[in-house]
């Protein structure tokens, strides 16, 4: 009898103990899959943590490389080129990003995909920044350049002016001036005969003597004189023979025109000149040209 009691209560220990086992190793379980859960939690939230860090350093990358492309038109065929792959190597890493769920290794090699981008990126904008440096000091050189072109052009037109200032002088200094001049009416006679006169209804020939003033710069030889003779009412007496000329920048008509032979020795020329219209009483006026420029005038009054 009393041994049967003494196998109960040993038998009831062992159950106790038994379910002390169970609730442990229930205990255990659940522990053992919270932790596995909260690791897993925590391995999801750290790859969204680093997709979106990885997605925020390639709008960065993206934006620099927008920021450097301003010159773009100066670009060369190479640094288009390599624009165009960054751009496309950034277009990949976005959609590989833009997945769901990336395993540990998918992650991984994004990573080390930005780093290289990085890298590349990196060196494309120094690579952008030194090609926009020299087209600025080419653009420096070309606008130096071009302002000393124009000052060479404005002293070369300076000479020229001062060319054709020079000329011109030499040409105004080298040109025949009257120094001296004479003109008398004169009565030719059907005999020949020759005698001055006043009057203007005697007279019918006028006799022009002019000498010509000295000119150590003028050529020496034969020069054209052209005349243009002003009656009393301011009428250029014309004639067929006189034909035009250039003097003082204006094409002139003249009244007669003769040459004669300079030495420069101070002598005397003479010039019979007859109107074919009766003469006027009043003044005549004779001025005389040579060399392109107004040579000097004289005058005779009739009676």
């Amino acid at each position: 009898m009393e041994n049967k009691q003494e196998q109960t209560p040993k038998k009831n220990s062992n159950v106790i103990y038994f379910l002390i086992l169970v609730i442990v190793a229930l205990l255990g379980t659940d522990v053992y899959l919270y932790l596995k859960k909260t690791k897993s939690d925590e391995k999801v939230v750290y790859q969204n943590d680093e997709k979106t860090r990885l997605q925020t350093e390639l709008d960065s990358l993206e934006a620099q490389i927008t920021q450097v492309n301003a010159g773009r038109t100066r670009m060369t065929a190479e640094m288009q080129a390599k624009n165009d792959s960054l751009q496309a190597k950034i277009k990949v890493l976005r959609a590989d990003l833009a997945k769901g769920k990336l395993t540990v290794a998918e992650l991984s090699k994004a990573q080390e995909d930005v780093k290289q981008l990085r890298y590349f990126v990196t060196k494309y904008t120094a690579d952008i920044e030194e090609l926009k440096k020299q087209n600025s000091d080419l653009t420096t050189e070309r606008d130096t350049l071009r302002t000393n072109l124009t000052s060479v052009s404005a002293k070369a037109s300076d000479l020229e002016k001062q060319n054709q200032d020079l000329n011109t002088k030499v040409q105004v200094a080298s040109a025949l001036k009257l120094g001296g001049i004479t003109v008398t009416g004169h009565k030719v006679k059907s005999n020949g005969k020759v005698s001055d006169e006043t009057k203007a209804k005697n007279v019918n020939k006028l006799k022009i003597g002019f000498t010509v003033a000295g000119n150590q710069v003028a050529a020496k030889g034969t020069h054209d004189i052209f005349f243009r003779i002003i009656d009393p009412t301011g009428n250029l007496i014309t004639a067929t023979d006189g034909g035009t000329f250039n003097a003082d920048g204006s094409e002139l008509q003249a009244s007669y025109r003769t040459s004669i032979d300079f030495n420069d020795d101070g002598k005397t020329y003479i010039v019979d000149w007859m109107s074919q219209q009766p003469f006027q009483k009043g003044t005549y006026t004779i001025i005389m040209y040579a060399d392109g420029y107004t040579m000097g005038r004289g005058s005779i009054f009739l009676k």
